[in-house]
């Protein structure tokens, strides 16, 4: 497993575990230009509406949002360009694997950096139903109540 205390965290897809159930999960490095890199310093990722997709033995990361960089000059990046994640050759086969399921997808969890380099966190998911929203919300709420009644 990896070694949490050397990862500082970007951003995390909050609505993820709300919307999915992530089956598999993967560490991906992401090909990044130097200005998206200074925004990803300054924390300006935004993974809303993400998701990756395996196209001729390449995964991409579509419509992820990584703000300009204010001191970069006219060499600046486009915000949501499609970018390249880095993954060993049977990661690639798991995901198409997966992804040939009905209903399955590649979602982003969280970008972080790790012994300075950026990485992506990103799952294996298939998408919930009203009734398991519910049921998560459900039992969310009975367990903060139950922590309150044991304080």
């Amino acid at each position: 497993m990896t070694d949490k205390s050397s990862e500082k965290n970007i951003t995390v897809n909050r609505k993820a575990q709300h919307e999915y159930f992530i089956l598999q999960r993967f560490e991906a490095g992401i090909v990044l230009l130097g200005s998206e890199v200074k925004s990803a310093r300054q924390n300006k990722v935004s993974l809303v509406d993400s998701y990756a997709v395996v196209e001729n033995g390449e995964v991409w990361l579509y419509n992820t949002n990584i703000a300009l960089y204010d001191q970069a000059s006219i060499n600046n990046h486009d915000t949501v360009r499609k970018r390249k994640l880095l993954l060993n050759k049977s990661e690639i086969r798991k995901l198409i694997k997966g992804t040939a399921e009905k209903g399955n997808t590649i979602i982003p969890l969280r970008v972080y950096f790790k012994e300075g380099k950026v990485k992506v966190e990103i799952g294996l998911a298939t998408g919930k139903k009203k009734y398991d929203k519910r049921e998560d919300i459900a039992k969310r709420d009975f367990n903060r109540e139950l922590q309150r009644r044991l304080k």
